[in-house]
């Protein structure tokens, strides 16, 4: 007998309040016959659970019941409270009381091991402001009002439905429903200049998480390119080690799949002589192009 599936199979009943043999032998990958020795296993332990049969019958947790800390294990504790702490880190107004309150039910004091600052450098008061807005017109289905600068420089004020912050490649991004555009859209939360929240409520639709104009699964072309030996510290920093092929002579060379914009062009740039395009080879022009026309305007 497993006491992980017993355990989980009480958290689904703590959840739902009821569920079916079958229901739950489907859950867990295991025979109804199965289940039922589990039930009687937790009714063994003390725990209020009941079966009730006929046609709407099933399995039943007694309303009233709380989960006894002396059921988790120490390890189990220290998760529960490691998973609060980290939801408190994210600025969650809840989070804190609860981790008091768990801290001192289970008698474990995790210590302040995790912050999080959503905060560029010099910015913190405005962009901390901005993520707790945001987080209040997520939970609260509040629609809001954005002015918004693309990556061309282009920049619109429209109202939005925000459904979800999500966090990706090291940048913040709000996913949305755009009512100017009557469709599903992703923003940059660095890009998001004024904010304002509204009084009217939306009912949440659920974001299309795998079509390709979502932002994360568009297919965009392969960038490859070579880096000179003195910028390791900075392709270590902002590409994935897998993505990385270091040559002989300490040069790397690195690859990944990305938009070609002008927030590529100006990334590149950041590198000056340091680096080189390998493909796509159209680019190689794109970036001589830009380079050329900023040394015009700044030649001496």
């Amino acid at each position: 007998m497993s006491d992980s599936r017993l355990f989980k199979i009480l958290y689904n009943l703590l959840e739902k309040g009821n569920a079916t043999a079958p229901e739950l032998a489907a859950k867990f990958e295991v025979s109804t016959r199965t289940i039922y020795r589990d039930i009687e296993a937790l009714s063994s332990a003390g725990i209020p659970v009941y079966t009730e049969p006929g046609r709407n019958g099933g399995i039943y947790l007694l309303n009233d019941f709380v989960l006894d800390r002396a059921l988790l294990s120490e390890n189990e504790r220290q998760e529960v409270l490691a998973a609060i702490q980290s939801i408190s880190a994210t600025g969650y107004a809840s989070g804190k009381e609860t981790l008091t309150k768990l801290s001192a039910l289970f008698h474990v004091d995790m210590g302040n091991w995790l912050e999080v600052d959503f905060a560029r450098w010099g910015k913190s008061t405005y962009d901390n402001e901005k993520f707790e807005k945001l987080k209040d017109a997520v939970i609260h289905h509040q629609e809001i009002k954005i002015v918004y600068e693309n990556t061309n420089g282009e920049r619109s004020e429209r109202t939005i439905q925000p459904l979800k912050l999500s966090y990706k490649s090291k940048e913040w991004y709000l996913k949305a429903f755009c009512l100017k555009r009557q469709d599903f859209r992703l923003f940059k939360l660095n890009r998001i200049l004024r904010l304002e929240r509204l009084t009217q409520s939306f009912v949440p639709k659920p974001y299309p998480e795998s079509t390709p104009e979502n932002g994360f699964h568009q297919p965009y072309p392969r960038i490859a390119l070579l880096f000179s030996k003195e910028m390791a510290y900075r392709v270590y920093d902002e590409f994935d080690e897998t993505q990385i092929e270091r040559q002989e002579n300490g040069c790397l060379i690195a690859s990944a799949h990305m938009p070609v914009d002008a927030w590529l062009i100006g990334y590149l740039l950041s590198f000056g002589a340091q680096v080189e395009i390998i493909e796509p080879e159209y680019l190689k022009g794109t970036l001589a192009a830009w380079a050329k026309a900023i040394y015009e305007k700044n030649k001496p």
